[in-house]
């Protein structure tokens, strides 16, 4: 059973930084086929925040692109997203996916908070 877990949230104020990580242990493959951040706001839908596929084609929601930064070291199945200027609206749980195949269900962490505030 593949486990995922984000770390690295915490409490930052308004134009700080926070990098987040993603451990995943118990893959029978070499490599994720993708694995993704998302973050999840209160009384909010899910959304995407980057996906990393196997070759490294990174995609970012365009209302993030310039201040957060997805990065993958393959080799250990492990995902990053560096966030900068941090703003209050950038509140919320943020979680970590894994997929093996482009249609196989992801495996997904728990989360972990940000909370954006000064």
């Amino acid at each position: 059973q593949v486990q995922v877990a984000e770390s690295g949230g915490g409490l930052v104020q308004p134009g700080g930084s926070l990098r987040l990580s993603c451990a995943t242990s118990g893959s029978t493959i070499l490599r994720f086929y993708d694995m993704g951040w998302y973050r999840q706001a209160p009384g909010q839908r899910r959304e995407l925040v980057a996906t990393i596929a196997r070759d490294g084609y990174t995609n970012y929601v365009d209302s993030l692109k310039g201040r957060f930064s997805a990065s993958r070291d393959s080799a250990k199945n492990t995902l990053y997203l560096q966030m900068n200027s941090l703003k209050p609206e950038d509140t919320a749980v943020y979680y970590c996916n894994a997929r093996d195949c482009d249609r196989c269900p992801a495996f997904w962490g728990q989360g972990t908070q940000v909370t954006v505030a000064s």
